[in-house]
């Protein structure tokens, strides 16, 4: 039986746990082989062993995403191996600290906008050639909802996903006439560590597994998927676009 993402190449970014590895294992599941990006070497080995023990390929490149010149070296290798990317999905980011604006530390601060939009602007810089190289490109960058309800004390967060949303739907207004699409994925309230973190109350049992969540962002990844520049949420019941 054919997989829907053959012969597909897939970076995802923030792999090593939670939803970027749910997501990691659904591509490879569905036959795209993963570029794995994150941080951690040792979740990055916890998740080549899972897809290579359910039958798929993946490449780990174990990268801080502030690093901007590996950044751009990982676009020329993708182009010396497979001279295209199909897939990119912009997963990583961070938190930061829960704390009043005016008590928001510069460096907190700086970090955030490093992780959360400013890498996502140098991996376009850098993957742009190879995206518009596929026939049918597909590149998703994970947002939150707070990037419109901007709750107390979620300042940097908040903003930061305000800003990936613009950045985003701008870059999609720019590819509209290619074969590349691409949108934002709020996954919502999952069963992650930086959900726990901001929440330590909360049941995390109450709360979806990044595997189903993560089901529903691979949908985004197909040639059939082609709206450009949405926001798309998870929903139990089905993908729903934010008005």
């Amino acid at each position: 039986m054919s997989k829907q993402l053959e012969g597909r190449v897939a970076l995802v970014t923030g792999a090593s746990r939670g939803l970027g590895a749910s997501v990691a294992r659904a591509l490879a599941r569905e036959g795209a082989h993963v570029i794995a990006t994150a941080r951690t070497e040792g979740g990055l080995t916890e998740l080549d062993d899972v897809i290579k023990a359910e039958g798929g390929s993946c490449t780990l490149v174990p990268v801080d995403i502030r690093d901007f010149d590996a950044l751009d070296r990982l676009g020329a290798a993708i182009f010396e191996r497979w001279k295209r990317l199909d897939i990119l999905i912009g997963n990583a980011g961070v938190l930061g600290k829960l704390t009043p604006m005016a008590h928001a530390e510069p460096r907190v601060w700086d970090e955030v906008m490093a992780v959360n939009v400013t890498a996502n602007y140098r991996l376009i810089r850098s993957l742009d050639v190879l995206l518009r190289q596929s026939d049918a490109g597909r590149a998703v960058f994970v947002t939150s909802g707070l990037a419109r309800r901007c709750w107390a004390y979620w300042g940097p967060y908040s903003i930061s996903k305000a800003a990936l949303e613009a950045m985003v739907k701008t870059y999609a207004a720019e590819v509209a006439t290619t074969a590349l699409r691409v949108n934002c994925f709020s996954p919502g309230a999952t069963r992650t560590r930086m959900r726990a973190t901001a929440m330590p109350g909360e049941d995390p049992m109450s709360l979806p597994h990044p595997d189903e969540v993560a089901a529903q962002l691979v949908i985004m990844c197909s040639s059939d998927f082609t709206d450009n520049g949405g926001v798309w949420k998870y929903e139990p019941a089905g993908l729903f676009k934010q008005a």
